[in-house]
């Protein structure tokens, strides 16, 4: 309890040092905006690193792609970069038309070439983001012919599988996949063939309403506003993203006036703010999964009846209704809430005599030791704190290790885990979004690094998923595609699977009731540039 204090102190002290005011006057300065959140998992802002929610949240507003995603209808793609577009009439070739005079923030114009380099950019470095480029076929070796530059306004995508091209286009709205860079800038930044990526760690070469202005790793991360942006000026000169891990600091912090907006509270943090005027706070559905993964890397979890006792250990609906609310809904099928046109519900339910009757089955009469990796934040700590007593229930003894997204996702990359709690999902909005990120493997060699893929991280491969998976973005027909997908969960759920989602993510966030023009994207790229203050 000291310490939580203490944190919080220095928390306080911290921001109102940073922007050169006094406890006492307890506003944030009109131009600019200071959020609190978690820095957890923003190992780098190079668009072609890392995949995570936070990071998404910071890179949105650095970087555009050719198109983008609709605020509110998340399956809507909408113009970026790309002012129009046109699907060949074969359907295998996208043509996209730039807008005119697009400058980066270094001010060199934006061309077809820096889009087509960007997207060869992803596939050459093989970081977490090129996944999203080769599930589509695309790769190292054929990108020269996938993405041309017609001329300097004029781009061409082919399309290198039978699939709908809305696919291809959302995964182009994709911020990190998609993202354009400036060649030029990033380019004379180049280490030992790195192609800018050290550099890149922290800092930008964008067109988005935004720059970085400094980062400091777990501390802060200063944006600035972009003057050579294309769309409206933003009304915030700079943006404050500051690493609050406390809930009850941001709680505390935002009541004060402190922080603007504040994205990492608890639930009973929201549920007492609701109570204050000067607070509002908005919950809504986004995209992704919270779950627990079971690596079959391990010989003990290779075993399909100790997953099974595990699963009949967990009391779904005590964990959504105790843990998280705030957080996420009771899901617990792959395909989330609102893509599949018939929802499937595997119907788990805990039952201790099965789960224990399974033990024996399996070899573990006596029990089995496991360790479970969790970040140190809610709601992953305090799930990983419930699962550790239900799975109790039978003998399986947890240890519990906490950490940061490196020392939680860092070994789940490198196959080196147990169980893990964690979060999925991304930014397209497609049933094969779900299937591909969670079920599907086309290569579980280590050397294959499908790092994008949580279905390759946990060793997780079923060849007859991979061909339904396929099969189903290939339908052309709406009504068969919903039945196929509806197919493939209950086939999921039969597999016992290595990832069993446990809620609908939902965004939950609180903000100063001054706030205008704050808008969640549900897809994760929540935009800064139209937020303004009502003073």
């Amino acid at each position: 309890m000291k310490r939580r204090k203490m944190l919080i102190a220095v928390a306080l002290m911290t921001t109102t040092s940073l922007l050169g005011m006094t406890p006492a006057l307890a506003e944030t300065p009109a131009n600019q905006l200071v959020i609190g959140f978690s820095m957890t998992n923003v190992l780098t802002l190079d668009p072609a690193g890392s995949s995570s929610k936070e990071r998404v949240q910071v890179l949105a507003n650095l970087y555009d792609g050719l198109v983008g995603i609709d605020p509110v209808e998340r399956a809507k793609v909408i113009p970026a970069l790309a002012e129009r577009w046109e699907v060949g009439p074969d359907e295998k070739s996208i043509r996209f038309h730039l807008r005119p005079d697009l400058k980066f923030t270094s001010g060199n114009a934006v061309t077809a070439d820096d889009v087509v380099w960007s997207l060869q950019r992803v596939l050459k470095l093989n970081l977490a983001q090129a996944t999203n480029l080769r599930l589509r076929g695309y790769n190292s070796d054929n990108a020269a012919q996938s993405f041309k530059a017609l001329d300097d306004r004029t781009v061409e995508i082919a399309i290198l599988q039978p699939i709908d091209p809305q696919i291809i286009l959302m995964t182009l709205a994709m911020a990190g996949t998609g993202s354009v860079i400036d060649k030029k800038e990033v380019l004379s930044h180049d280490k030992n063939g790195d192609l800018g990526a050290g550099w890149l760690t922290t800092n930008s070469a964008g067109t988005a309403a935004f720059k970085v202005q400094s980062l400091r790793p777990n501390e802060m991360v200063v944006l600035a506003r972009n003057d050579n942006y294309w769309g409206p000026a933003p009304a915030m000169s700079r943006v404050l993203m500051r690493h609050i891990p406390e809930p009850q600091s941001q709680r505390l912090l935002i009541e004060k006036g402190d922080l603007d907006i504040a994205y990492s509270l608890g639930a009973a943090d929201l549920d007492a703010l609701k109570s204050n005027e000067a607070v509002k706070v908005t919950t809504s559905i986004g995209n992704g999964l919270y779950y627990l993964a079971m690596s079959q890397k391990n010989e003990n979890l290779a075993n399909p009846k100790l997953r099974e006792a595990i699963l009949k250990l967990i009391d779904f609906d005590g964990l959504n209704r105790t843990v998280m609310p705030y957080f996420g809904v009771r899901h617990l099928s792959p395909i989330q809430i609102g893509l599949a046109k018939d929802p499937y519900d595997p119907g788990l339910k805990m039952d201790v005599e099965a789960a224990k009757k399974l033990l024996v089955e399996a070899g573990y009469a006596d029990g089995i030791d496991l360790t479970i990796r969790t970040l140190s934040e809610p709601p992953f700590d305090n799930l990983a704190i419930v699962l550790q007593s239900l799975l109790g229930q039978a003998g399986i003894r947890i240890k519990i290790l906490t950490g940061s997204g490196e020392q939680v996702y860092g070994p789940m990359r490198e196959r080196n885990f147990e169980l893990i709690v964690g979060r999925s999902g991304g930014q397209i909005s497609h049933p094969d979004g779900d299937m591909r990120s969670l079920a599907y493997n086309p290569d579980n060699r280590d050397e294959a690094k499908l790092t994008g893929l949580v279905g390759w991280r946990t060793s997780f491969k079923d060849d007859e998923l991979n061909s339904r998976i396929d099969a189903a973005l290939a339908e052309t027909s709406p009504d068969k595609q919903a039945e196929r997908y509806q197919d493939i969960e209950k086939l999921y759920a039969d597999r016992i699977p290595a990832i069993q989602p446990i809620s609908q993510v939902t965004d939950s966030v609180a903000q100063r009731a001054d706030i205008e023009g704050f808008r969640i994207s549900p897809v994760w790229q929540t935009k800064l540039d139209a937020v303004r203050k009502r003073r």
